[in-house]
């Protein structure tokens, strides 16, 4: 007991912390618009973390006598798609979801026990307990039912376009990339984050890349301002959602 008290003040001060940073952080900015990320480097962010997979053997290069390519080389002329570390592309973020999901569940079990006392034994159960016949029966009844439904109705589409740089080159050829767009309109700031991983051959001959051949891909579409704060329950209504048990 002792111990879920100092739990729950703990989380009670920490809440109350981070509640008065918020304020002092919105007093200071009243009147004033959200303030852009500065461009950086993406693998000096911290919680970056290089992508490390299983790769094939690595595959000596080596030319041919009397050959003027290489025995692995994609083709003959160089073009403009990206293909190395610094290098843009375009990703095209196409995103059309629905799903429709309907379930009922219904459950019902009943039983129902009947046992009477007689003879020797009831004889001395009436003697021991007045008021209780030879003829008594014990009856038992138990019922159970379960019912229940769920659905899931959700569309959910996407369509922008992001520039994307290339962080990353694997060992077999494939391209990691990363993407980040700001846009600031009045008091709010919309936020488009695409990474994952590709492949050099689905680059279009226009540096362009469809966001479903991404593989482990992360898109992310949010915003932050005053628009976005309004819909954020307060600190208080989070942790009493949190640790209230009903």
């Amino acid at each position: 007991m002792l111990k879920n008290t100092f739990k729950l003040l703990t989380i009670i001060t920490l809440a109350g912390t981070m509640a008065a940073c918020s304020v002092t952080d919105r007093l200071a900015n009243i009147g004033e618009a959200p303030v852009l990320t500065a461009i950086s480097n993406p693998t000096a962010q911290a919680g970056y973390t290089p992508i490390i997979m299983p790769m094939p053997e690595v595959i000596a290069v080596s030319y041919q006598p009397n050959s003027l390519f290489r025995s692995n080389a994609k083709g003959f002329f160089k073009d403009q798609r990206a293909r190395r570390v610094g290098d843009i592309l375009t990703v095209l973020v196409t995103i059309s979801d629905k799903a429709q999901i309907a379930n009922k569940t219904n459950r019902t079990r009943a039983s129902t026990n009947s046992a009477g006392l007689g003879g020797l034994f009831s004889t001395a159960l009436t003697a021991a307990i007045p008021g209780i016949s030879g003829a008594t029966e014990i009856d038992t009844k138990s019922g159970i039912k379960d019912s229940g439904t769920g659905s899931v109705n959700r569309s959910e589409t996407l369509e922008t376009r992001v520039a994307a740089v290339v962080t990353q080159i694997l060992p077999n050829g494939n391209l990691v990339i990363e993407g980040r767009q700001e846009v600031r309109v009045n008091f709010e700031v919309r936020e488009l984050l695409v990474t994952g991983i590709i492949r050099p051959e689905d680059v279009g001959a226009d540096n362009t890349i469809m966001s479903s051949k991404i593989a482990e891909a992360r898109i992310s579409y949010g915003g932050r301002g005053q628009i976005s704060d309004v819909q954020q329950p307060r600190y208080g209504a989070q942790v009493l959602d949190a640790i209230l048990p009903f």
